[in-house]
């Protein structure tokens, strides 16, 4: 099958969620993409926005490494890219691949054309584009009316995770990254998720022509439901209230939601309980009028952190070959 015969599939989000999906569509018989929020603001992130006047890279790096196709997508460059420093007072915590991004965007002079050409040194399978190139910051108001700036504290609560959010936004406003716009025209099948629902899926929506783009293609449109509730975003939140979440951002609804059935294991129930967090509980009723795919579609490998990486991070995510197995299917 040529390229113009196969489906467009285009994955809105950022961070592990993004990197799952694209690790399991990237051999599938189809022209992939990834739109990547660039609002991060936590970890080596800081330091790349603010010593570097750079916009973040570590969502972007994910995604270029997801789609790698060097030595099948395990070979030494892949770890590369992904390998965190542990000494030293400059380097602790960075990743060499957010300083090499960032070092070829100082030769180049294009933070646009480093990522270009870092996608050719990895060989990916597919294109990755920034959301945006506007530097903007993320802001939550919250229901008691307190207001926080930055992904990073809206993602790692110090005040009471319980609070719901009630507001989301940018400023200043930020302007789509056109190449991001044509994906979005061009697209069969638009996936959002999974992945936090408030730091990573809707801030591509807030950049202004993401959602009118959304809105006019005739793509269509899957919400893969997160395995695990977020404190501090989606704390006691079910199936539904993250689908009503994500809908009042798009203004349209989804045409089919994914949803984990699969028993999360208990080592890691234990873990995630310590952090007031729990398996999202799937109250979409057998007679909703979308159609709703329920499959065991758990990693029942528990994810470690690497040495010097001070960010929280998930230990279980969606299995890619499962998940790109029932996306597939969709377009056939």
């Amino acid at each position: 099958m040529n390229n113009t015969n196969k489906p467009n599939i285009v994955c809105i989000g950022g961070g592990t969620g993004t990197f799952v999906v694209l690790r399991g569509l990237k051999y599938q018989p189809c022209q992939l993409s990834a739109i990547v929020s660039m609002s991060d603001s936590g970890g080596s992130n800081k330091r790349i926005r603010d010593e570097f006047g750079l916009l973040p890279t570590s969502d972007i790096r994910q995604c270029l490494v997801a789609l790698s196709d060097e030595n099948d997508g395990i070979g030494p460059l892949r770890k590369l890219f992904m390998y965190r420093f542990k000494k030293g007072n400059g380097l602790f915590g960075m990743t060499f691949g957010n300083i090499f991004m960032a070092a070829l965007a100082d030769i180049l002079g294009s933070q646009r054309e480093a990522i270009r050409q870092t996608g050719k040194v990895l060989r990916i399978r597919g294109s990755v584009f920034p959301v945006t190139f506007t530097k903007t910051s993320l802001y939550a108001q919250y229901e008691d009316g307190t207001v926080l700036r930055e992904e990073h504290l809206i993602d790692e609560p110090t005040h009471d995770g319980r609070i719901k959010i009630d507001r989301i936004f940018l400023k200043p406003s930020a302007k789509a990254n056109p190449e991001a716009i044509d994906a979005i025209h061009n697209a069969n099948l638009i996936i959002l998720g999974p992945g936090d629902v408030y730091t990573s899926v809707i801030p591509n929506l807030l950049i202004d022509g993401i959602r009118n783009a959304i809105l006019n293609t005739k793509a269509k449109k899957v919400y893969i439901v997160n395995l695990m509730t977020k404190f501090g975003q989606t704390y006691n939140f079910s199936a539904y209230d993250h689908l009503k979440v994500i809908e009042s951002y798009t203004g349209i609804p989804m045409d089919y939601i994914i949803i984990n059935n699969g028993k999360i294991p208990d080592k890691a129930l234990r873990i995630y309980e310590q952090s007031h967090e729990q398996p999202v509980i799937d109250d979409i009723p057998e007679t909703f009028k979308k159609t709703v795919i329920r499959s065991n579609i758990v990693n029942y490998f528990l994810v470690h952190k690497a040495a010097g990486d001070l960010l929280k991070r998930s230990l279980i995510r969606h299995d890619s070959k499962k998940l790109a197995a029932i996306i597939m299917k969709l377009i056939i």
